[in-house]
């Protein structure tokens, strides 16, 4: 899917529940802080500690650092103005998933914005799935862009960079405390990624090398993910989950590549994409997750849905539907919502630079709360 983000870290006032040890929101006092320096934040009294290996009730929020930067806030049930990673958390969100470029231009997403997001999380005791790119911006079916510093990298390189800055972030993120429970590698990679080594086709048909190059370039950073957390889970990603994506995994297998989970986008009411309504969608994707399971025997996730914010209603009885088709699927691992937090018409400055509207598939109401489709998505 499209997507994109900007501007780098202030001191922002960021809304907490009080406790003794923690820089705090109480009592309609705003105590503002370094979210550079959260050291102090615990949850601890709040929030049971999370239990590995059960069902993901997700979202991928983020754009969430750079939103509060922008001065958007984010209300709980009685609206008051609090954390948005603890709107979530109370609205039944028990995971997040925060992509990391390599040198985005702005600093978001970038290490220390990653750092920055995943502590918070694990204040939350909210688990972890770290989501890498390898490109300085939005890596998906429309561009896998080679990070700039690594433009003229040899094939051997570019594995090593992969490796490094995959070590890199993850070390980052064990120095303080975090532990990721899945690590993807390459975000929506159908036709490989870090174009053009490790690209699979073009119009011309299939590309010398591609699915050797891309298969190398996965298992370099399957194996660094394995060397610093050797039991996370770690993803491989491709979108349109209604298709049939057997071949995908056989051909990356068949090259050498490594995956411990499968992961799927999935956004259903995107009739324009597929030209499918949402029902046939569903299904299909429902039908494709156990194909990929029978043959892969592996847990499968979708690491991104979207529903249109424009239609709550349906997107409520569409969210409510897939899960009924895949609920009793034991190796169907959890969902995560792309980017639910945004509302409106929010988007990163350099949208209006690029000539981009907002996204359009958030889920929260446009009094900075979580909408139906949202609730549904990770009611118990």
């Amino acid at each position: 899917m499209k997507k994109y983000a900007l501007f780098l870290f202030a001191f922002l006032p960021i809304m907490l529940v009080a406790q003794a040890t923690m820089k705090v929101w109480a009592n309609d006092t705003v105590t503002e802080f370094d979210t550079r320096n959260i050291d102090s934040i615990t949850f601890v009294d709040l929030y049971p500690d999370p239990i590995i290996g059960s069902y993901a009730y997700g979202a991928d929020c983020s754009w969430i650092s750079e939103q509060e930067n922008d001065g958007v806030l984010f209300y709980d049930s009685l609206g008051q103005a609090t954390d948005g990673m603890r709107v979530m958390r109370d609205a039944g969100m028990n995971s997040v998933r925060l992509r990391v470029w390599v040198n985005h231009t702005t600093g978001w997403c970038n290490k220390e914005d990653v750092i920055v997001k995943a502590k918070r999380a694990a204040a939350l005791k909210l688990r972890v799935m770290i989501d890498f790119h390898y490109s300085d911006f939005f890596a998906d079916p429309s561009r896998q862009n080679i990070p700039v510093e690594w433009a003229d990298y040899n094939l051997a390189q570019m594995k090593q960079a992969v490796a490094n800055h995959t070590t890199e972030v993850l070390s980052a993120l064990k120095a303080e405390g975090v532990t990721p429970e899945w690590i993807q590698v390459g975000n929506e990679t159908r036709n490989g990624m870090l174009w053009p080594m490790g690209q699979l086709w073009n119009n011309n048909g299939d590309l010398p090398n591609g699915w050797k190059n891309y298969a190398a370039l996965t298992t370099a950073g399957y194996d660094a993910c394995k060397a610093i957390f050797p039991e996370a889970l770690v993803i491989v990603h491709i979108d349109n989950a209604y298709e049939n994506n057997n071949w995908f995994f056989r051909k990356l297998k068949q090259n050498g590549g490594k995956f411990d989970m499968i992961g799927l986008s999935h956004y259903p009411m995107m009739k324009q994409w597929s030209g499918k309504d949402w029902g046939e969608m569903n299904s299909l994707a429902a039908s494709n997750i156990k194909l990929l399971h029978n043959e892969f025997n592996c847990p499968i996730m979708v690491v991104e849905i979207g529903t249109l914010a424009s239609s709550v209603a349906t997107a409520t009885q569409v969210i409510a539907d897939f899960r009924q088709r895949v609920g009793a699927l034991d190796y169907m691992k959890g969902i995560f919502y792309w980017e639910p937090q945004v509302y409106n018409n929010w988007r990163p400055k350099e949208y209006i630079e690029l000539g981009w509207g907002a996204y359009n598939m958030g889920a929260f109401t446009s009094k900075g709360q979580p909408n139906e489709a949202l609730k549904t998505l990770w009611k118990r």
